[in-house]
């Protein structure tokens, strides 16, 4: 990889609500399903610190799952509740005695369900019992489970801030149940948790922002990841117009987000016609709050296509620098470089460039 641009700008150090991170670059929360009976062993603690070592400004863990009986697929994503706290309270130590700083993110996967047939917890949580359009295979959630389900986020939320962590991220993103609220496609509700404006699909969103702003208090960093693409639809969309966008997001920073997360399949592409603007630059602008871009950053070949079995290669930053230089967005979600290889970040800043690795999909086998 040639990058001719200056990483000066990926290198600033970045106030966050408090936190002082030392540099633009997130570790992006990436399931790696290392975690038997759902606690986090002393490997997931190493993998982690060996990345805070090596100066990734902020760890987002892998999704960990709130206390509802369905909230994971894989029997081997971690919990966030029980006998994994503990196991969680060591990550957070490790990552603090390097001077990193590290979130976890809260998931509840709804309706995604894996392809482990062992595997089939119930009831299944989903706002209409849709697992993509059109396509329905339980009930629709109670008032009683969601509910339920709203608690235990804030549950969740109030455990990470006692454990010790320095931010908290909820994964409202990519066709989990968060998203299948907000997505028409999944949310036929014509109660108070439905309807067609996105406004009131927002509402579950909104909920679970708000009770874990109440959870962890005003000076906690609190992190929403978004996505327009859902593992059901690579095309779909929630807003297709920036005032569309505006009605889905800015309800959820007046309930307490400070930084929107916006995931893309690639970051470099617009997110509307008539502006290069990606989803990130698309949220800060309507927002006002931080954000943080993430979408194939540093390597070729989009991510989906790569666990697939599709091997990517170290690519040019240049295109990031530009954006980042500009202020489209303010920090930058790395993933699948981060799996391969714990040191790209100081790589990067040493201008190493051909000591990068390229990213195969055995990787995902173990913990570098």
């Amino acid at each position: 990889m040639e990058t001719a641009l200056s990483t000066d700008a990926l290198f600033q150090p970045f106030n966050l609500k408090g936190l002082r991170l030392k540099n633009r670059i997130v570790m992006a929360p990436m399931t790696r399903s290392f975690s038997p009976k759902g606690v986090p062993t002393g490997d997931v603690a190493a993998y982690y610190r060996r990345r805070a070592a090596a100066d990734v400004g902020l760890i987002v863990t892998e999704g960990t799952v709130v206390e509802r009986p369905a909230a994971k697929n894989d029997p081997n994503v971690p919990d966030f509740f029980g006998d994994a706290l503990p196991a969680w309270r060591r990550v957070v130590d490790e990552v603090h005695a390097e001077g990193g700083l590290i979130a976890p993110q809260l998931w509840h996967v709804g309706a995604a369900r894996g392809r482990d047939p062992s595997w089939d917890p119930q009831p299944v949580d989903a706002p209409s019992g849709l697992s993509r359009p059109g396509k329905r295979f339980t009930e629709p959630m109670t008032e009683e489970a969601i509910t339920d389900t709203l608690h235990a986020f804030g549950r969740a939320a109030r455990a990470a801030k006692d454990i010790g962590f320095d931010a908290v991220e909820l994964h409202g993103a990519h066709g989990y149940l968060i998203d299948q609220f907000l997505w028409r496609g999944t949310n036929e509700r014509d109660d108070a948790w439905g309807g067609a404006g996105i406004p009131e699909r927002a509402r579950f969103a909104g909920e679970i922002v708000r009770l874990t702003r109440e959870a962890i208090g005003p000076d906690v960093p609190l992190i929403l990841r978004l996505s327009q693409w859902k593992q059901q639809d690579y095309d779909a969309r929630i807003a297709h117009n920036p005032e569309e966008m505006r009605a889905w997001l800015e309800p959820l920073a007046e309930a307490g987000v400070d930084v929107f997360h916006c995931s893309q399949r690639r970051f470099w592409e617009p997110e509307f016609e008539g502006s290069d603007l990606n989803f990130a630059g698309w949220a800060k602008k309507l927002t006002g709050k931080v954000t943080i871009t993430v979408g194939s950053v540093g390597l070729s070949g989009e991510f989906i296509a790569a666990f697939a079995g599709e091997g990517s290669k170290p690519a040019s930053l240049d295109g990031l620098l530009r954006r980042l230089e500009a202020g489209e967005f303010d920090l930058v979600g790395v993933g699948r470089a981060l799996i391969s290889d714990p040191e790209w970040v100081l790589k990067i800043r040493d201008g190493r460039t051909d000591e990068l690795k390229n990213f195969e999909r055995s990787d995902l086998g173990t913990l570098f």
